[in-house]
């Protein structure tokens, strides 16, 4: 394992963060700011608890996986794409390193980005609502899973797309819609059963379900198969990339 290497490509990654830190970090973050003022306090005020939750804290883990999964696919796809885009690829190539190194480089540093991203945006909560977390371990664990699975595929995202138009069109039109529809601002028991039913076929149902469970200890599916779905999606991601690399596809062409 050349370890070098991976330390090389992580804080390159981790410096371009800090050149661009108002787009990386201070946007989301008032972004999301924005969301506890309306929904959680002009709205949120004036409806009734969610499972013994204020609506305030319960829209929290919602909001926090809302920012991950579009900045980790963001950040991760971008990392990826700019070297296609410059052509400086082909030195990346042609180093001494693996596919496993250069891709722990690129999406450890997306998902190490996207963590400290989470992280910020729960403390920010705290200005706004009091909240506490009743499984801490849980938390960090789908925290990290989510980080670093869609660090895996926004790394499938930034090698597909041939434009910078492309790297918006998933984050904006699919990943942000399905955070929305996937119970960020309600739980999926208050919808008609027939709209409950289409709801599950929504992956994204899984994620928040699962990091709401590890805040208030109820979700609206089992913890177990949110787990399990975020498991799989990592498997699958991992084995694009692994085909990616045998084959070149967008690396070398």
């Amino acid at each position: 394992m050349n370890i070098h290497a991976i330390r090389a490509i992580y804080t390159f990654e981790l410096g371009r963060t800090l050149r661009t830190l108002f787009q990386s970090l201070a946007s989301p973050v008032i972004s999301t700011s924005l969301y506890f003022i309306v929904f959680g306090s002009a709205i949120g005020s004036r409806m009734h608890t969610i499972g013994g939750v204020s609506y305030g804290a319960f829209i929290v883990p919602g909001l926090i996986m809302l920012a991950l999964l579009t900045e980790s696919t963001a950040n991760a796809s971008f990392g990826i794409y700019l070297p296609r885009f410059t052509g400086t690829v082909y030195e990346l190539l042609s180093a001494p390193i693996s596919a496993v190194e250069a891709l722990t480089g690129y999406v450890g540093a997306a998902a190490t980005k996207s963590v400290v991203l989470g992280l910020i945006i729960a403390c920010t909560a705290r200005l706004f609502v009091p909240y506490g977390i009743v499984h801490p371990v849980w938390a960090a664990g789908f925290l990290i899973l989510t980080s670093i699975t869609f660090s895996l595929f926004g790394f499938i995202l930034g090698l597909w797309a041939d434009g910078f138009e492309k790297l918006q069109v998933v984050p904006v039109m699919i990943i942000t819609p399905l955070t929305f529809l996937g119970g960020t601002f309600y739980s999926v028991s208050m919808l008609p059963p027939a709209w409950q039913t289409v709801t599950l076929f929504n992956p994204i149902v899984y994620l928040v379900s699962g990091f709401r469970w590890a805040f208030y200890g109820q979700a609206d599916v089992g913890v177990g198969f949110s787990l399990g779905m975020i498991v799989l999606f990592m498997a699958l991601c991992v084995a694009i990339i692994t085909w990616v690399f045998k084959t070149g596809w967008r690396l070398r062409t």
